[in-house]
């Protein structure tokens, strides 16, 4: 069986070449403020892609997506051991679009740090006296520019992502720009109504978008996973201050208040973060992993 090797290695992901198509592997890698810890959750990969499965199948009514498969015995030979199974998924291949897609439908994490300094999030004014976690009158797009690993993402205006875009495909600033802000908000609102019938408040997200052989936008990368998202509980949803959520929080929440961590959690610290994913998956897909 001929080894592969990846084409390239992302904090969390690994992306190896098929030929004619790509195949993601989620590992059980976490990056916490942009670096890798120490430690490995292990299941955490599976339900990521797992989760990633769940709503590009839910969502492509509104538009295609790169999922060909999650089933190894669809890849190569070498994916069908152990370390492969559940993590992995077969995918199209695209010219990924450089612009991370955000949108955010409740004010928290940096948007409420910026709100409170000046009344606006990446620009956008926002309407007076709105506390921690509120949820905002509609759910806003807050793009940013993709950074190569160890670097920061930069928070861009909508113009400023015409521009960016139309740099790097002249003549297509305008409407690939536009397109990315419309499919994302309609994804977005599809994916968090149904997510609160299943008592999950989708606070805020990212997507990432390509174009395939065709030139059509076509969703990429992961979709809603819990560390391109926040999920929240609905029934202890309380604004005014943070909120518990199924996500990698529990994490950082633990590297911020114990310095001399050398980016290493606690045993039990990586328990109960894979016992919150895993309940974050459950809650949202009615099934066990």
């Amino acid at each position: 069986m001929q080894e592969l090797k990846p084409i390239k290695e992302g904090k969390v992901r690994e992306i190896y070449d098929a030929g004619d198509s790509l195949i993601m592997v989620a590992t059980d890698r976490i990056s916490c403020f942009d670096v890798i810890l120490n430690n490995k959750v292990t299941g955490k990969g599976k339900v990521l892609t797992q989760m990633s499965r769940f709503w590009f199948d839910f969502t492509k009514d509104i538009i295609s997506n790169h999922m060909i498969s999650t089933d190894v015995a669809d890849m190569p030979e070498f994916f069908r051991q152990p370390g492969f199974d559940g993590n992995s998924m077969l995918c199209k291949k695209l010219n990924m679009l450089p612009v991370e897609c955000i949108v955010r439908g409740y004010i928290t994490g940096s948007g409420w740090a910026s709100y409170v300094k000046d009344g606006t999030v990446c620009g956008i004014k926002l309407p007076e006296g709105l506390k921690e976690s509120d949820k905002l009158p509609e759910p806003i797009y807050t793009p940013s520019t993709k950074a190569e690993i160890g670097d920061h993402d930069e928070n861009i205006s909508y113009e400023q992502s015409v521009d960016y875009l139309e740099k790097r495909f002249p003549g297509k600033g305008e409407e690939y720009a536009s397109k990315l802000r419309d499919y994302t908000i309609a994804l977005y609102k599809k994916c968090a109504d149904y997510a609160l019938t299943r008592g999950i408040i989708i606070a805020d997200t990212k997507f990432e978008f390509g174009l395939d052989e065709d030139g059509n936008i076509v969703l990429g990368d992961e979709m809603l996973t819990p560390d391109s998202s926040r999920f929240w509980p609905a029934d202890k949803y309380e604004p005014g201050h943070g909120q518990p959520s199924f996500d990698k929080q529990f994490a950082r929440d633990w590297l911020k208040s114990n310095e001399g961590h050398n980016w290493t959690l606690p045993d039990e610290v990586v328990n109960k973060t894979i016992a919150i994913y895993e309940e974050g998956y459950e809650k949202l897909t009615g099934s066990k992993l």
